[in-house]
């Protein structure tokens, strides 16, 4: 009689293979599950890459700045070291030693702040929209990363100590302004303002970037700006530099680019009802902008199971990130123009 002997093929299962899932490990033939490992960090690579796309289309300011580095645990708060400018050699007198020349450096220091935000999404939302709600929020994250880093780059570079006012222009007649309350409606940026501007920044031996200095200004000065002449169209450069962003043309050697992140002042500084703009003109490094280690601007998502309550309500996509602004490294390299444009009494401060 012949003796049938059954083998379970499971038994031969490797049971110490564990499996990684996003919300912990598996034991595949026991059915049972951890959660001191997990690959919940992999499902917001995407989301992470997502947010810094959609910012870099509002970097207009943060695009020209120096970056310095901080390493981490090295302080929140930077200083930079420059040397100051020797001057010319003096001629020698055959025999005579000449007297010695002092040598300075100067620091600037600057501290960092944290910004962020967050969005919460309920679990029905998450569940029943129509629409991919992860991707329109992080979209809209990532333009107000955006948008938020750039302005406060911006207000710290235009609070440089060279100030030029745009002339009055009245019949065809210029007439000099030396304040921002004295401009009026007729004081916009023309092509002998922009050569002002550039002939300052060339008075201080300014380096240029890539061959031309940079100017960010607003849509509304921009309007006023392409009337003249010897405007040339971004797409007309004979030459094939990489085109910045936002970059709308070229005037006297200065390269434009366009932002509605440009800033717009109307308060009681300005011309009453009018609205006044400061256009920065700048050259390579001028103002710098902190890179802190391991503190950049990032993408953080809370599952309904960490942050949602006792019923897991609610998840939340958010970011934050640590900048100082800005900080100008050399007053002499920038020069703000401020002027009005034919939309001064319509536009708004920002």
């Amino acid at each position: 009689m012949k003796k049938i002997i059954k083998w379970c093929l499971q038994m031969f299962a490797d049971t110490a293979i564990n499996v990684n899932t996003t919300t912990g490990t598996a034991e595949p033939y026991k059915g049972t599950t951890t959660t001191n490992t997990n690959l919940s960090a992999e499902d917001k690579v995407w989301y992470e890459t997502e947010l810094l796309e959609n910012a870099r289309p509002e970097l207009f300011y943060q695009q020209f700045a120096k970056k310095i580095p901080l390493p981490a645990n090295h302080g929140r708060t930077v200083e930079v070291r420059r040397p100051n400018k020797l001057p010319n050699a003096q001629v020698l007198t055959e025999g005579v030693v000449p007297d010695g020349t002092q040598f300075g450096v100067s620091d600037i220091t600057d501290d960092l702040k944290q910004v962020g935000m967050f969005v919460a999404v309920s679990d029905l939302a998450s569940l029943h929209s129509v629409d991919p709600l992860g991707q329109e929020i992080t979209e809209e994250l990532g333009a107000s990363m955006g948008k938020t880093w750039d302005c406060l780059t911006r207000d710290d570079a235009i609070a440089g100590t060279n100030v030029m006012y745009a002339d009055k222009v009245v019949s065809g007649a210029a007439t000099e302004v030396s304040s921002r309350k004295n401009l009026d409606a007729t004081a916009r940026l023309t092509s002998e303002m922009v050569a002002r501007a550039a002939t300052a920044l060339k008075k201080t031996d300014t380096p240029k970037i890539d061959g031309k200095y940079v100017a960010i200004i607003h849509p509304s000065v921009a309007h006023d700006l392409r009337r003249c002449e010897e405007w040339i169209e971004v797409h007309k450069y004979s030459a094939t530099n990489e085109i910045f962003n936002g970059e709308i043309g070229e005037l006297h050697g200065v390269r434009f680019c366009e932002s509605t992140n440009a800033k717009i002042i109307k308060d009681s500084t300005c011309p009453t009802g009018l609205a006044v703009y400061p256009c920065l003109f700048f050259g390579k490094d001028a103002y710098g902008s902190v890179d802190p280690e391991g503190g950049g601007a990032h993408m953080i998502i809370k599952s309904e199971k960490e942050v949602g309550g006792p019923l897991e309500q609610f998840g939340t996509f958010g970011y934050k990130g640590e900048t100082n602004g800005a900080m100008i490294l050399y007053q002499e390299r920038m020069v703000r123009l401020e002027c009005c444009s034919r939309f001064s009494s319509v536009d708004e401060a920002n």
